[in-house]
């Protein structure tokens, strides 16, 4: 199965365009990948998490285990915001939306059940869009120098995307929030189009 989800470190500065990490690739680019997923941020804390929650994978579990091109200390889905601006080393990046799990998260561990564990503890993670190319080391510092929607954390999107709790007024939230994906200001704008028909 192609998949780009194991994730090794990498000594040294990496390089990071408007399409992604140099060296890194996605199996699917359908689902994965693109400008709005350019990079995939984790929180470290979440792996303490992990531990408890799953033993059985605790070997496996450790920074890039999920995937991630980026294990970030200090932040997390209820501190890191849709449309937060973050300086990392070199390059200027943009919280775009909440990683939704596939079936190659329950593949990589062997454990079928994995999927629905990782959706109901909300420890989802961030993608990012480049803003300004730049190069990132192990050791940056991260730096969130503007925060335009500060009601909506990556925890608050997660859940509604999770529940479909697609109200009107939600929908219509979403079409302003400054940054948000591309692909989900375009599913807020039709579920819209399609109340105003109703």
């Amino acid at each position: 199965m192609p998949s780009g989800f194991i994730k090794r470190p990498v000594p040294g500065p990496v390089a990071v365009t408007r399409n992604g990490i140099e060296g890194d690739e996605q199996g699917d680019l359908r689902v994965h990948g693109g400008r709005d997923k350019a990079v995939y941020g984790y929180a470290a804390e979440a792996y303490d998490y992990w531990h408890t929650a799953q033993p059985q994978h605790a070997e496996r579990l450790g920074p890039g285990a999920m995937g991630e091109n980026l294990t970030i200390a200090g932040f997390d889905e209820k501190t890191v915001h849709i449309g937060d601006k973050v300086r990392i080393g070199t390059a200027l990046l943009e919280v775009t939306e909440p990683r939704q799990p596939c079936f190659k998260l329950a593949l990589a561990f062997d454990d079928p059940r994995l999927v629905r564990t990782f959706t109901r503890a909300g420890r989802c993670g961030w993608y990012y869009r480049t803003l300004e190319p730049g190069l990132i080391a192990t050791g940056d510092t991260c730096e969130c120098i503007d925060r335009p929607n500060p009601a909506w954390t990556v925890a608050r999107l997660f859940e509604v995307i999770m529940a479909r709790a697609f109200s009107p007024d939600t929908l219509a939230e979403m079409v302003a929030i400054e940054g948000l994906a591309e692909g989900w200001k375009l599913k807020a704008l039709s579920g819209l189009a399609l109340l105003r028909r109703d």
